[in-house]
């Protein structure tokens, strides 16, 4: 072979090679979502912003964003690739109950068992939801997508992800992601709502301490919780009947191998698979849309209503009890269901005010109670628009 036909050989092969990489085929776009999946990697390790959630979504991001050549079968939406098969679970809500079933393991509802008033403030931080909804649909968004995008304001990443897998797939990145990313950002956004709409009596206010919780309730309101929500939202039941089987299964006392399976080696698989494939999901192609831009700043809305609302529920529910019977509405930011760091704000927040109030425990009742609350207003949206 002559020498400049090798070297003509030669670099028709490495041009080749080089159309084959990453380099390649880089967009701005790319480089964008690159630089946010850096981000959420900083927030978790540097500030413990939801590090079990933000590393996966963050490193998943990275994936997700190594630009390819078409057709290779390696994007998360190219059918036959392996990321396609790991989404499967996320695309069709699979992953969403599993992880319900791990939070009701792990989660001790007798907050809420000791103080049943407490499900109102869940109930009134969902007014995040709706509002959120009419200006979707204010803003051009269709009736599905509005849904699926208002249920951020429940600041509920898997309910969210359950829900757009029904109504607006193709926003499901975005919506999954916007849901993430405020639920690792509630120490950062709730405490100056709180500041704003409280005065410094009422964050000093000292509530009685929670009565004693007996086996028998801890047992009874799994099997009464189910029934009564989901015979008044049957479209909620693949999230609220999880939830409700994995506080049973806790409960119980007599199935604590399965209770310890579901809130440990379980939830941290599905929770991993849900964070890297929704990072992945990210794809600047497909992701960086206007769209896109608009799901975050509702989101952001409607996480700003959602603990507005918890608070100020707080304030007028007060006005007709009597003194040394009031609640805190400190802890009307825990109506959202980002278990338990609301519930942790609302502790730090008072602990500001008054080192001797703590907090925690009375949140807790508002904090679950919106996790539920989350998957009711997910099985309203659900009957109205599927």
């Amino acid at each position: 072979m002559e020498s400049g036909s090798f070297k003509d050989f030669v670099t028709d092969h490495l041009f080749e090679f080089f159309s084959y990489t990453a380099y390649a085929n880089m967009t701005f776009g790319h480089v964008i979502m690159i630089l946010v999946g850096l981000i959420f990697i900083y927030l978790a390790i540097a500030k413990d912003y939801e590090p079990m959630l933000l590393v996966p979504i963050g490193f998943g991001i990275l994936i997700g964003n190594v630009a390819f050549s078409p057709g290779m079968k390696l994007g998360i939406y190219e059918e036959g690739s392996v990321l396609n098969y790991l989404y499967f679970g996320v695309s069709k809500g699979v992953y969403p109950p599993l992880i319900f079933l791990g939070i009701g393991a792990m989660t001790d509802f007798s907050a809420l068992l000791s103080n049943p008033r407490l499900i109102l403030i869940g109930a009134a931080a969902q007014i995040g939801i709706f509002g959120a909804y009419a200006i979707a649909l204010a803003l051009g968004f269709d009736a599905n997508e509005a849904g699926a995008i208002a249920i951020i304001g429940g600041a509920d990443g898997p309910t969210a992800i359950f829900l757009s897998s029904y109504l607006a797939k193709d926003l499901m990145g975005a919506i999954a992601i916007s849901a993430y990313s405020y639920m690792a950002l509630v120490p950062v956004i709730q405490p100056p709502i709180m500041r704003l709409f409280t005065t410094k009596k009422e964050r000093l206010i000292r509530m009685k301490p929670p009565r004693a919780v007996s086996k028998l309730e801890k047992i009874l309101f799994p099997l009464v919780g189910l029934l009564m929500t989901c015979f008044l939202v049957p479209s909620g039941l693949p999230l609220l009947g999880m939830l409700f089987f994995g506080n049973l299964l806790k409960e119980s006392t007599v199935t604590k191998r399965l209770a310890d399976t579901a809130k440990g080696p379980m939830i941290d698989i599905v929770t991993i698979l849900l964070g890297l494939t929704v990072g992945a999901s990210t794809q600047a192609t497909t992701f960086l849309t206007p769209k896109s831009i608009g799901i975050f700043a509702l989101g952001a809305f409607s996480f700003v209503i959602a603990t507005t609302g918890g608070v100020l529920f707080v304030k007028f529910i007060n006005l007709f009890l009597k003194e040394g019977n009031k609640i805190n509405p400190l802890i009307g930011n825990a109506g959202v269901s980002a278990v338990p760091d609301s519930a942790r704000v609302s502790q730090t927040i008072g602990l500001e005010y008054d080192k001797t109030n703590h907090l925690l425990m009375h949140a807790m009742g508002p904090n679950v109670a919106g996790v539920i609350g989350s998957a009711v207003a997910a099985g309203i949206i659900l009957s109205f628009l599927s």
